[in-house]
């Protein structure tokens, strides 16, 4: 039995549109948090909460391109004029959604929401999980220490709370555990790896390793599902250019984590290594970055030492899903 403590939030849909202006709040924590569309930013402003001291999330759609959000993070003594001039401001024409975190007792100083700026801003730079547009990065020193404590407690809650709202930036990067290095077997001789494939040791409960192993290409990959995200493991290989002259929705992603060095290619260009675990919305997503062209990942990515592919290990956990709920529907 899961033995983990729930936590219950209230959501309030303020016009009673599910693609409108919400509130969220949580028990026993002081934020409040409002979003909206930015074409309901008139009846944002008015709000009550827009006139306090607090801290801010832009979101929108990537520019390049890519399967994740652009976002600015911003603070203000008075969030609703702030986002008057973000809404003239042609130079972050970007967002479509706006998030505010204020606070229902009044406490946060221009002290902390500087502190939250800079903590969001360092946390979005290190999960990579958004294209930042901020051009700075503030400093958070200055607080004193218990003041420190208060405020990291308010940023994880903000972490805990933010993806029931589609916000995932502020994720942690999912962490691949029980690793160890392995040879892959497909050694080259003109590329010297910097990245060894680390390997899982053995299956886990929360479910097995997959892997792509292909003669024709010369490439092993190894990838784990955990907590939604389908992540390649560092040491992974690809191929070394997309292959197909036509565009495609993954080519651009495939690009960037070259360009990013998350992708490392050798020095003939034959094939690349995977230099970090790094993690995908998909399987799908997963597999066009290891042939470089469009495929199926449900269908390709294999679990690990079975010709069972991901599609049809999904399938076995639904059947073995409905056979508890019938045991138990039989017990009861």
């Amino acid at each position: 039995m899961n033995h983990t403590l729930g936590k219950s939030i209230k959501l309030f849909l303020v016009d009673g549109s599910s693609h409108g202006v919400l509130t969220l709040e949580v028990m026993n924590w002081t934020g409040h948090i409002l979003m909206g569309p930015r074409t309901k930013i008139t009846e944002i402003i008015q709000r009550p909460e827009m006139k306090k001291t607090g801290i801010y999330f832009l979101t929108g759609p990537d520019p390049d391109g890519l399967e994740r959000l652009a976002v600015y993070v911003g603070e203000s003594d008075n969030v609703g004029h702030r986002l008057m001039q973000h809404n003239k401001d042609e130079g972050k024409d970007f967002w479509e959604r706006a998030c505010i975190i204020t606070s229902k007792d009044q406490n946060l100083t221009k002290a902390h929401i500087r502190y939250l700026e800079a903590r969001f801003i360092s946390i979005i730079q290190t999960t990579g999980a958004a294209n930042l547009f901020n051009n700075t990065s503030p400093k958070n020193d200055g607080l004193p220490e218990a003041d420190i404590s208060d405020m990291e407690y308010f940023i994880s809650q903000v972490r805990l709370v933010l993806p029931v709202l589609g916000l995932d930036f502020l994720r942690d990067k999912p962490k691949i555990t029980n690793t160890l290095p392995t040879v892959l077997p497909f050694p080259s001789k003109d590329f010297s790896r910097s990245t060894e494939l680390r390997q899982p040791v053995q299956d886990t409960i929360d479910g097995p390793n997959f892997e792509i192993i292909s003669s024709k290409y010369n490439l092993r990959a190894l990838a784990k599902e955990v907590d939604g995200d389908f992540i390649v493991l560092a040491g992974s290989e690809t191929k070394s250019a997309w292959e197909r002259t036509t565009g495609h929705s993954y080519r651009k992603l495939f690009e960037t984590l070259i360009v990013e060095g998350k992708i490392r290619i050798d020095d003939v260009k034959t094939r690349g290594v995977f230099q970090e675990d790094v993690a995908f919305a998909s399987p799908s997503a997963a597999a066009a970055c290891v042939f470089a062209r469009a495929a199926n990942g449900r269908k390709e990515w294999l679990v690990r030492g079975t010709r069972k592919n991901y599609h049809e290990w999904q399938n076995d956990q639904l059947r073995l899903a409905e056979s508890e709920l019938s045991l138990n529907d039989l017990v009861s």
